[in-house]
């Protein structure tokens, strides 16, 4: 006897337990600690711009330009199909877009037009639009720092500031005099120099004299151009007195393109919506910036800028990993409850929550000591080295963090269609720039050597009146100091040691005691290398609940 099947459908793809698409948020008001920090920084007049780029920033719409540009890398048109060299970078339409938003809401500008704390101002602003794409914020980046080098060429600096703090974007290949904006990139970096600056073989020879002053012809090969759509760029160049610092036009005042041989772009691990490039100078026509052999010394004051950049960048995408996670866990239900309400969970969550305010209170708090250095000598000394220590640790922290908060979603974290994954790829990227780890420790250490009294100036940063634990910290620290500044090889502990005790006395000071007692048991009490180690309370929830963004 036989029986009919039943082939009734049965329902087989109904969506459950998945959290809904991140919304639309505002990245600067539903930030309580990033509000905190602007206030107590000198940047509060920022905070109408802050709130209105928050709006933009973290709209839903921006997210998904950001996944478009990232998924449609740029491409390299050397040649036209008729053969002429034209040296064109194509970008996807959405990076365009994103970079409209980007220059147009000032990221490259407000440090130098903000009515008070220009540079915190700034790097509240960086911090915001890199949680939406880190592509973008290399040209914003450089473009901002490069105020400073060029103004060692006080009429080339005449001539292309207002163009450069202009907030628009004119991607135009046509001559500066012609656009209402300009960007500006670098090329620094040889393939058989690397880090070490003096290793240059690009060489200078004098030309005409021009309009800013005597121009020079480069011969030379670059390893790594960042963003070589860029109107403008520095350079480094051998002359007959040493390593000099020159500027490079792309278009030249007759309105022909000034000789710059793209050769290939770089097939990076992340930072996929940017564009980074080899290059080639042949005979490039370039005006010199600074004085001559003094190249390198020129350069770092643009550094110094573009690490405090690194520092918050690193510090951004930490955040934006943060907020993911903590949305994901909220709506994922396992083992009949929250994600987010599991002990183990909650722990790994508020580990992480802390030590992103950390990063952030450091690098603001570096901010803020270069926008007083000028008027105050102790902040001087804490902006040479709160500016390099940022980003040494900030940046070596953000790989570690943004791989245990990919590790929150499983394997929801580890596909392209999410946010996180693209993060991950990003994060290690900021280590690199502007100088790896091992030479950031050596430039601390240099700092240390040459001016002894930024201990002083650290001491007082770290010592909290009635705080046993960072009394002790330093007394630790200042004996390190002398061990380490005579043998290279503890820098990075020496490093690590300062940054974190930075970290707590900013806590201690600013944060709320559960947010600076949960730090304190994590990073100083009893460390661990496992994040998520903290004993579960009712703390740690109200740490939790602090970090979402509302």
């Amino acid at each position: 006897m036989t029986h009919a099947l039943d082939f009734r459908p049965w329902p087989t793809h109904e969506v459950t337990n998945q959290p809904p698409p991140l919304p639309s948020l505002n990245l600067f008001e539903g930030d309580v600690a990033l509000r905190e920090a602007v206030r107590r920084s000198g940047a509060r007049s920022a905070e109408p711009h802050l709130s209105n780029s928050g709006k933009r920033a973290g709209d839903a719409r921006v997210q998904e330009l950001a996944r478009v540009a990232n998924r449609n890398a740029p491409e390299l048109h050397a040649f036209d199909r008729f053969g002429h060299r034209t040296d064109h970078v194509e970008f996807h339409p959405a990076y365009h877009e994103l970079m409209q938003l980007v220059f147009g809401d000032g990221v490259h500008s407000l440090a130098w037009t903000a009515r008070e704390g220009g540079h915190a101002a700034r790097t509240a602003l960086s911090y915001i639009w890199n949680q939406a794409d880190q592509g973008v914020n290399c040209p914003t980046s450089m473009t901002y720092a490069s105020v400073k080098a060029l103004r060692n060429n006080p009429a080339l600096a005449a001539a292309l500031e207002p163009k450069i703090l202009a907030n628009g974007y004119d991607p135009r290949p046509i001559s500066f005099r012609h656009k209402s904006a300009i960007t500006v990139g670098m090329a620094m970096t040889e393939k058989q120099g690397g880090s070490d600056l003096r290793a240059v073989a690009t060489v200078a020879r004098p030309a005409s004299d021009g309009e800013f002053g005597r121009e020079y012809e480069l011969t030379g090969h670059k390893w790594f151009c960042s963003a070589p759509m860029s109107d403008g760029f520095l350079t480094l160049a051998q002359t007959k007195n040493g390593v000099t610092c020159f500027f490079v036009l792309r278009s030249l005042a007759d309105g022909t393109r000034n000789t710059f041989l793209i050769q290939r772009l770089k097939d990076k691990l992340g930072n996929r919506s940017n564009a980074s490039s080899e290059i080639e100078f042949a005979g490039t026509r370039a005006m010199q910036i600074g004085e001559e052999g003094r190249g390198i010394p020129t350069l770092i004051e643009m550094a110094h800028l573009t690490r405090l950049e690194t520092a918050i960048s690193s510090a951004a995408i930490i955040r934006r990993a943060l907020t993911e996670a903590l949305h994901h866990t909220r709506h994922r239900r396992t083992f009949q409850r929250a994600l987010i309400d599991q002990p183990i969970m909650q722990s790994v969550l508020a580990d992480i929550a802390v030590e992103s305010e950390a990063h952030l209170a450091l690098t603001m708090r570096a901010a803020q000591a270069q926008d007083l250095a000028a008027t105050d000598e102790n902040e001087a000394l804490l902006a040479r080295f709160l500016v390099p220590l940022a980003k040494f640790w900030v940046c070596k922290r953000a790989p570690v963090l943004v791989a245990e908060l990919l590790e929150c979603f499983g394997g929801n974290g580890y596909v392209e269609s999410g946010v996180v994954a693209r993060l991950y790829r990003e994060a290690p990227l900021n280590g690199i720039w502007e100088g790896s780890g091992n030479i950031i420790c050596l430039d601390l250490l240099r700092v240390l050597r040459r001016e002894p009294a930024v201990r002083d100036a650290l001491r007082r940063e770290i010592r909290v009146d009635g705080s046993d634990v960072l009394n002790r910290s330093w007394d630790e620290i200042d004996d390190l100091i002398d061990e380490v500044t005579g043998h290279e090889q503890g820098a990075r502990r020496l490093a690590e040691d300062i940054a974190i005790a930075v970290q707590y006395a900013l806590l201690s000071r600013y944060a709320p005691d559960f947010v600076a007692d949960s730090f304190r048991a994590s990073k100083i009490d009893r460390p661990h290398l496992t994040l998520g180690s903290l004993k579960t309370d009712a703390s740690l929830r109200r740490v939790v609940e602090r970090a979402m963004v509302t």
